[in-house]
């Protein structure tokens, strides 16, 4: 319940609030049960005794009842409009079969305009007892003939109907088209543009919306946005960005995934509101879609998957975003991929001199497939590893999709979170929304409850990459944490016993002695109940608000 000073405006840049009577997460004091905000920034965290100074010279007084305030999280990797659209429209991540995946296109198709291009998303075969994707015979049925796009899960190939490819000229010519299977490389991509051609600008709007309030009402304060011209369009990328700029929802950092050689490419960048030359900028693919670059092929395909870019045009790239002062990224999931960009990153590092390289705090997306050499190369040239547990609880495991693809001991070796906190390596967290939903607590317990145990880090860690290390990849270090002087960004939670949560039972795994002095967490074994969000402010301003009861 909160009091408020009738005087007072919820949208008044100084307004004072006094949170008290709660857990307040900060490493300023880890008994502190009471925060003050002033504006936009975090004044004072404390004791409940010392709250009573305070609450005469408040604007706000927000009576917590025992409930949890931790940092408001950052999702370092979303596809917002995609989210949004997945969100309001056709989503079969939860179908079961194939059979209940044409079902529900038939029933999506049934409640749309004669005329209209349908959208889906989140099929996933390697789930399914058929083992198999939809024909194209089976689509043009579901559909009625129409013009149908349905994404993979991960968001790497897609399959359609005959209609749609009618709308592309020259598709069937196109590299990664198949006349049955699932379309994958320029064939996708082309197919891809047709049909999000097709999104009015109302659609798009409503989709980002619904995307945006989804993540505020998990207490995600932040999400960075990973567009580019093989993603969506620079309308779609700079519509999100003024949406978001409007101040009524998580904040936005942009990143536009193309290659630049030249500062004048560099200022097209940031013309376009763009952090960085970097996110999904595609060194190769996913493992799912059989298109992420491997040393060796896969287990259940005679190939080694896609490269897209070589150590060359990755170090070109480095160079010329450091130069620029801009930050450069990529998307690279498997082994070969992953020795192409630490190449790469460590070729532009002697062109331009180590030191700057590294205070660009340069990143890669996914960062699966990592080995001793790579993940040694990550810590000395101070790369981000933006990094998805979700896909882990999701494909990992002996009898998991990883598996399948790379066989059980290439399989364990996937998403090694422990080995890059002991390198020094930065980690940021996200989903990869829509491939993976947005659950900002369900991603912190994938890492700490990994499929392969040697690799689970700590709940403490992990939360700190969903917090912190979101912003300290883009290069804040002041954020994240609450703590004065800090973004007033933080999440109230309803939740359980805070506990202190280690990933391996040889170790003590929890303790409430409040002695240790480490704030402690919800406890996130599986099966407990996640925390239930009840607030999110932004830069001090609530977003999302739920009563608490």
């Amino acid at each position: 319940m909160s009091e408020r000073n009738p005087d007072s405006s919820e949208r008044h840049p100084s307004r004072t609030v006094l949170l008290r009577g709660g857990e307040v997460h900060s490493p300023a004091d880890p008994f502190a049960t009471a925060m003050v905000v002033e504006g936009d920034r975090i004044a004072w965290v404390g004791e409940e005794g010392a709250a009573d100074s305070f609450a005469d010279g408040v604007d706000e007084i927000v009576h917590l009842d025992g409930a949890l305030v931790t940092p408001a999280f950052t999702d370092a990797h979303v596809h917002t409009t995609a989210t949004g659209l997945a969100l309001t429209g056709l989503d079969l991540s939860g179908a079961a079969t194939l059979a209940d995946a044409l079902d529900r296109i038939r029933a999506h198709a049934a409640g749309r305009p004669a005329g209209s291009v349908l959208l889906g998303h989140g099929w996933d075969a390697s789930a399914w007892p058929e083992g198999r994707p939809p024909s194209r015979a089976e689509l043009d049925a579901a559909a009625g003939g129409r013009p149908l796009y349905l994404t993979r899960v991960d968001v790497h190939s897609a399959v359609v109907t005959t209609a749609l490819l009618d709308l592309v000229p020259g598709i069937r010519d196109r590299s990664g088209f198949h006349p049955e299977a699932p379309l994958t490389g320029d064939a996708h991509h082309a197919v891809r543009a047709a049909a999000h051609a097709t999104v009015t600008s109302a659609q798009r709007a409503e989709a980002q919306a619904a995307a945006l309030a989804r993540a505020a009402s998990l207490g995600i304060g932040t999400v960075h946005e990973c567009a580019g011209p093989e993603i969506s369009s620079e309308d779609d990328f700079t519509a999100l960005l003024a949406r978001a700029a409007a101040g009524t929802g998580p904040r936005v950092v942009g990143y536009w995934a193309q290659l630049i050689a030249s500062a004048k490419e560099a200022d097209r960048i940031r013309e376009l509101g763009a952090r960085g030359a970097a996110g999904d900028l595609f060194a190769d693919g996913s493992l799912g879609s059989h298109t992420a670059h491997l040393h060796a092929p896969y287990a259940d395909a005679g190939h080694t998957g896609a490269a897209h870019l070589d150590a060359d045009a990755i170090a070109a790239h480095v160079a010329a975003c450091t130069e620029a002062g801009i930050q450069a990224g990529f998307h690279a999931i498997g082994d070969a991929a992953l020795t192409a960009v630490t190449d790469g990153v460590r070729a532009a590092a002697e062109r331009v001199g180590t030191a700057r390289v590294r205070a660009a705090r340069h990143r890669v997306e996914h960062a699966e497939m990592l080995t001793d050499t790579t993940v040694a190369a990550f810590a000395d040239l101070a790369l981000t590893a933006s990094v998805q547990p979700a896909f882990d609880a999701a494909w990992g495991g002996p009898d998991g999709m990883y598996a399948t693809r790379l066989g059980a001991e290439r399989a364990a070796g996937l998403n090694p979170y422990a080995a890059l906190l002991r390198a020094g390596v930065p980690l940021a967290l996200g989903s990869d929304s829509p491939v993976t939903p947005l659950d900002p607590w369900g991603t912190v317990r994938a890492a700490v409850f990994h499929r392969t145990r040697a690799h689970g880090i700590s709940a403490r860690a992990a939360f700190t990459a969903h917090t912190r290390g979101g912003w300290r990849a883009i290069g804040r270090d002041d954020a994240g944490v609450l703590v004065p002087g800090a973004p007033a960004d933080y999440a109230v939670w309803r939740t359980g016993d805070l506990i202190v949560q280690a990933p391996d039972e040889r170790v003590e795994r929890w303790s409430t002695d409040p002695r240790s002095g480490t704030p402690g967490l919800p406890d996130l074994t599986p099966g407990n109940d996640l925390p239930q969000c009840l607030r999110t402010v932004v830069g001090g301003r609530t977003v999302f608000d739920r009563p608490i009861e």
